[in-house]
């Protein structure tokens, strides 16, 4: 596969550059130390299409599906999103601040997103995740590993219990740390 080089500012080379604007400078002497994957898809249950894009860059419109109305005024983003065919798009620098959590705690550290990469997979809850995303977020992890102090990766969940789900009972956790760890 083969991913770039991750820059000082932690843009990927290798990964399409889509630019949102959701997304801020993170607390001073913040170091990323935990990745937290997410799960989404737009409309719930339906891939592919640039709806996922338009959602992290402000430009959904919020008439093209009776679901996107709920939508209308979040603004929302994530640092990677990985598509079913492990395409890696890269929405927000690793250095910045990205809207990905809400509100969340890990370990006992609230506000994940000053310390975390969020790397959304295009998916759902429910149903297996394509063959090409887990090696891609493996890839991914290991590349964000080399460059940040990243010593856990969790799932939305994990962070938000009881308001979030994703990445759901379809995300195979062994399969990605047995990739994972041959990056080691």
């Amino acid at each position: 596969m083969g991913l770039g080089f991750l820059d000082a500012d932690g843009v990927l080379a290798g990964a399409v550059q889509v630019p949102s604007p959701n997304c801020d400078e993170r607390p001073e002497h913040s170091l990323v130390t935990l990745l937290v994957v997410h799960n989404i898809s737009l409309p719930p249950g339906e891939f592919g299409g640039d709806a996922i894009l338009r959602l992290f860059t402000n430009s959904l419109d919020p008439a093209a599906h009776p679901y996107y109305e709920a939508l209308r005024d979040l603004d929302v983003s994530a640092h990677f999103l990985i598509r079913r065919d492990g395409e890696l798009i890269q929405f927000v620098p690793c250095a910045k601040r990205a809207w990905h959590a809400g509100p969340s705690s890990w370990q006992g550290r609230e506000r994940c997103n000053d310390f975390a990469v969020g790397v959304e997979l295009e998916g759902c809850d429910d149903q297996a995740y394509a063959d090409q995303q887990y090696p891609r977020l493996a890839e991914l992890a290991a590349a964000l590993r080399g460059r940040y102090p990243i010593v856990d990766f969790v799932g939305h969940a994990d962070v938000a219990p009881g308001r979030k789900t994703d990445p759901g009972s379809a995300f195979d956790w062994g399969h990605f740390r047995a990739l994972l760890a041959r990056f080691a």
